[in-house]
């Protein structure tokens, strides 16, 4: 293969069979379960990056199920986003990340900047309760409980928030391990289709575990429950802060 074929078809890895193909990437029948809890002040500042700044002692716990995606296939993933402020503008920071599926776990990385990492989420519905599960290997550390459907959502407040952009740190080393990008990256989701919205009573246990930390930002109060299903594009996004960039050092 010459150099001009590398340059020209260098996407992902690997070279001659990349592990997830060329966006835009759109999602269909995107169910999410969203418990919103509040947790310490101090945890939280622990773990978000400057220049994002933590807004209020409060964490999003999600389970999405993803059973149409572009490029990726059906998957389920967990995680935490962290409600921040960027320069004024209000958003999310995604803080875990954990799933069942090889190809949106390296497009996630690589593209973005996702922090995903490979365990076992399940969502799904028993007999009048919507279930959340995570597993890291066989051990639970992470359990959230919905009654399905018990009041319709306000929709107007649903879109706004998939509206608000969501904030990543994309991190990829060097050959000698030494980063060789850090960047905050930004990203929006578009041509949103809400198709249903709603709330009801929940709950949520957080495990401790060594390698999937998600009970680091503890479980205080349970503040509310949204379930809901839409039909989405994820947009490559913008990198709004370089933390290698010498202009960029204090």
């Amino acid at each position: 293969m010459k150099i001009a074929d590398v340059k020209a078809n260098a996407f992902a890895m690997p070279l001659t069979s990349p592990a997830f193909p060329k966006g835009p990437y759109r999602f269909v029948n995107r169910e999410f379960l969203v418990v919103t809890y509040r947790t310490d002040m101090d945890a939280l500042r622990a773990v978000v990056p400057e220049p994002l700044e933590v807004t209020e002692p409060i964490v999003k716990y999600e389970f999405i199920r993803m059973p149409d995606s572009t490029g990726f296939g059906d998957y389920t993933e967990s995680g935490q986003v962290i409600p921040v402020s960027f320069r004024g503008e209000k958003g999310g920071y995604v803080h875990s990340m954990y799933l069942n599926d090889h190809p949106p776990i390296a497009g996630g990385r690589e593209l973005w900047g996702f922090p995903k990492k490979l365990a076992t989420p399940i969502l799904e519905t028993e007999i009048d309760t919507l279930v959340g599960t995570l597993d890291y290997g066989k051990v639970r550390v992470a359990k959230a409980t919905m009654g399905f459907k018990h009041g319709e959502a306000d929709h107007k407040a649903v879109l706004a928030g998939l509206a608000a952009p969501s904030f990543l740190l994309k991190i990829i080393p060097h050959v000698d391990g030494t980063p060789r990008i850090c960047e905050l990256v930004r990203y929006f989701t578009t041509n949103v289709t809400l198709k249903g919205a709603w709330t009801g009573p929940a709950s949520l246990e957080l495990h401790p575990h060594a390698l999937a930390p998600v009970a680091d930002l503890p479980v205080l109060k349970v503040e509310s429950a949204l379930h809901y299903i839409t039909d989405l594009t994820l947009d490559l996004g913008t990198v709004v802060y370089d933390y290698l960039d010498e202009k960029n050092k204090a």
